[in-house]
């Protein structure tokens, strides 16, 4: 009668804190009365509580990451072409088609241009659509063109208010997350507070509004709070129904504002696949979660106009495997310790073989070459092979893209984050190793597989008895959201470790999880419980004041500090740029081609609507190679060479930048100009060793030579613009030549 009586003590809780019982024993039991009033009062009064909150913080980080932008800038104050400049490198690519959409006579004719344009790469035309991620960019200048809203919102404001916005949603599904882990709000104010105080390790977007993972994140946060409850026992058919489209509607959001998404659900898909060979979820939730991520990676496929990347990713031919050989190979969860864990080794062999084979064999049928360069970096960066491939090497020398820096644990010591998350971390693991021991050793049998820390005393089975005796042997045991939670920020944790820019999917759960760790009832039940003095009052009292002496020490630390930092008042500063800007735009024919390094191009193809011979999207075999040969203009190549390539991209002007051509911040070897070195194999600039097989160019670096004016550089380029950081040089054709 234990369990009984505590189902009808829970009535009206929230269903974290009810047990999750087999569905043969839920079928047996006994109906019980409805709880009183007194309950579901306070339970509304928290739901309403805890909403209202987590509303007001996800506004508060919103006002603040906008605050700090406009500080840093004076936004409201600079010209237009000022704002445009600050949309650095790929960004201000993504905003141009943006203003693209706004400048088009009509939606229908914008959307043409964007599937027929011939502006982005000279010489080509290709569909926006297809290529990049930016439906949210042509979503959003729809809404601009239809709400009323132009005679007192600039179209630029619309766009970043927008993004801003999406940090108050980002907050919420964080607050969500850890609400339903820990069964208390309180752990949620203290996951916004903790995401809000580790801003420069849980987002850049005040500095990088357009980058697609401040657009996606946001809605991958809200997955994985739609997964928890997902998981959450017990759920109606209809709630699991409910939860299962807003997963989806997440997951295809998510998807369809970043090019990376399909890295992300892999490791997500690793993640599930992890729990269920453990027996750590239902068949039937494995099942459904892998089919809504092949649903909504198929949606994303049609809606970039079959993608074949989409149909090449190594996720889909993950789900694809898995789902094959889950099909074929039957009795996988029964027999005895050893038994089991060689068929889960045999298990997983035959998954990753089939995953190898249909992901080689996809891309050899679709022809697929755009993503081979990420693989090349992945094998570098492991130690699997040197390399001189200069795609690769671009991002193995960019910070961004090395070991997370130690110094992030540190800052993130200093607001309290790094210790309960680390102590958290240790005992769930502890708990998993003890619970996945279990339920390897037992075998088959027909009760739910996962389960919770509770007293072993508490019976299982409807008060039946039947299957106590088996559940004595542990006494650790865990719930399947907080199984998924524990192996999702242990799975991102190593993604963000081995790559830095990915610590941002990593760092906002972070403080979900830790604030869970904080304020709920399974991490302090076992310490209770190992000084022997586990009472509810006790529980209660630890979870509810813990957290309240975190969030009072963090406001008296960090409030002043905030209130310094948004006082702080500075001004863009960029006049080279802004004079090239408007030179470009006075002074060159509106359907001029210009080369140069992908960063800047992106800005003039923003502020000037010139055609672009290269751009920052990478994903592209033919554009990576364009690229290449369109950098030789910092290598040692003759000005016969340079000239005839860049004519072959079809630029009529070239702009050489000093800090590239005589380029301090990176070190030796990761300077943009010792990569075209390496890749054409000669000699790298300054002292140091060098190869044995590099040999020495035969002709000076172009970006210098060309300054002399001298033959044959002054019969091949004109310089038609300079000042301290830019050279802009017109071809010369064959008859400006003669």
């Amino acid at each position: 009668m234990t369990a009984l009586r505590q189902r009808k003590g829970n009535k009206g809780k929230d269903p974290v804190s009810e047990p999750q019982t087999q569905r043969a024993d839920r079928a047996a039991e006994v109906p019980v009365k409805p709880a009183p009033a007194g309950p579901s009062c306070w339970t509304a009064l928290c739901v309403v509580t805890g909403s209202t909150v987590a509303v007001g913080l996800g506004l508060l980080c919103c006002i603040y990451v906008a605050t700090l932008h406009e500080n840093d800038l004076w936004f409201s104050n600079i010209k237009e072409v000022e704002r445009e400049i600050s949309f650095r490198t790929e960004c201000g690519l993504y905003y141009s088609y943006y203003k693209q959409m706004l400048k088009a006579p009509s939606i229908q004719e914008g959307l043409s241009e964007l599937i027929n344009d011939n502006t982005t790469e000279a010489k080509r035309t290709i569909n926006i659509l297809q290529r990049m991620n930016i439906y949210q960019e042509v979503l959003l200048s729809i809404l601009y063109r239809i709400l009323p809203i132009q005679a007192y919102l600039e179209p630029i404001y619309f766009y970043i208010y927008t993004v801003f916005a999406l940090q108050a949603l980002y907050v919420l599904g964080l607050f969500i997350t850890s609400w339903m882990l820990s069964d208390s709000w309180l752990a949620g104010v203290l996951t916004g507070v903790w995401y809000i105080l580790n801003r420069v390790d849980t987002t850049r977007v005040e500095f990088t509004i357009s980058l697609r993972e401040n657009w996606s994140l946001p809605f991958f946060a809200l997955q994985v709070a739609a997964i928890t409850c997902y998981l959450r026992p017990p759920l109606g058919s209809t709630h699991q129904r409910v939860l299962l489209w807003l997963v989806f509607v997440c997951t295809l959001c998510f998807c369809l504002t970043w090019q990376f998404n399909q890295f992300i659900l892999l490791v997500q898909a690793l993640l599930i696949f992890t729990l269920d060979s453990l027996d750590l979820l239902l068949p039937e939730q494995v099942m459904a979660l892998y089919l809504v991520q092949l649903l909504s990676l198929l949606c994303v496929w049609l809606l970039q106009f079959c993608n074949s990347m989409i149909l090449g990713s190594l996720v889909l031919s993950f789900i694809v495997a898995v789902l094959f050989v889950k099909h074929f190979q039957k009795g996988l969860k029964t027999g005895g310790l050893f038994v089991r864990i060689a068929k889960l080794a045999l298990h997983t062999l035959l998954v990753l073989a089939l995953t190898l084979i249909i992901n080689y064999s996809a891309k050899k049928i679709l022809k697929l070459r755009s993503d081979e360069h990420i693989f090349k970096f992945v094998k570098a960066k492991f130690g699997l092979g040197a390399t001189r491939d200069f795609d690769a090497s671009l991002y193995l020398c960019e910070e961004a893209f090395g070991l997370l820096p130690l110094d992030t644990f540190e800052r993130m010591a200093g607001t309290l984050l790094v210790y309960p998350y680390l102590c958290t971390l240790l005992v769930l693991l502890v708990t998993l190793a003890f619970s996945t021991l279990t339920n390897l050793r037992l075998a088959k049998v027909p009760f739910l597989p996962v389960f919770w820390i509770c007293p072993p005393s508490a019976p299982r089975d409807g008060g039946t008895g039947r299957a106590s005796s088996r559940h004595e042997e542990a006494a650790f045991v865990m719930r399947p959201d907080i199984a998924y939670n524990l192996l999702h920020t242990v799975f991102y944790g190593l993604l963000a470790y081995s790559t830095m820019r990915m610590k941002y999917v990593w760092t906002g759960h972070m403080c979900a999880f830790a604030a869970f760790g904080v304020g709920g009832k399974e991490v302090w039940t076992l310490c209770l419980r190992v000084i022997h003095c586990n009472t509810k009052v006790k529980l209660r009292l630890i979870r509810y004041s813990v957290p309240t002496v975190i969030l009072v020490f963090l406001y008296y630390k960090f409030w002043p500090k905030i209130l310094e930092e948004l006082s702080e008042l500075r001004e863009f500063y960029d006049p080279d740029t802004v004079e090239l800007m408007t030179w470009i735009s006075s002074r060159t024919p509106t359907r001029a081609v210009f080369a140069g390094s992908m960063q800047l191009l992106a800005g003039i193809k923003l502020c000037t609507g010139r055609v672009l011979t290269n751009h920052p999207h990478y994903e592209d075999q033919a554009l990576r190679e364009r690229t290449r040969q369109v950098y030789q203009i910092y290598a040692r190549q003759s000005a016969e060479e340079v000239h005839r390539l860049l004519l072959s991209a079809g630029a009529d002007y070239v702009v050489l930048e000093d800090s590239i051509c005589y380029e301090r911040r990176h070190s030796r070897g990761c300077r943009l100009r010792d990569l075209l070195d390496l890749a054409n194999g000669h000699i790298m600039d300054g002292p140091g060793e060098n190869d044995p097989d590099l040999v020495p160019a035969a002709y000076p670096r172009f970006c210098q030579a060309i300054r002399s004016g001298e033959p044959p550089y002054s019969s091949l380029f004109a310089r038609v613009f300079r000042n301290k950081t830019f050279h802009v040089y017109k071809l010369k054709k064959a008859k400006e030549k003669k």
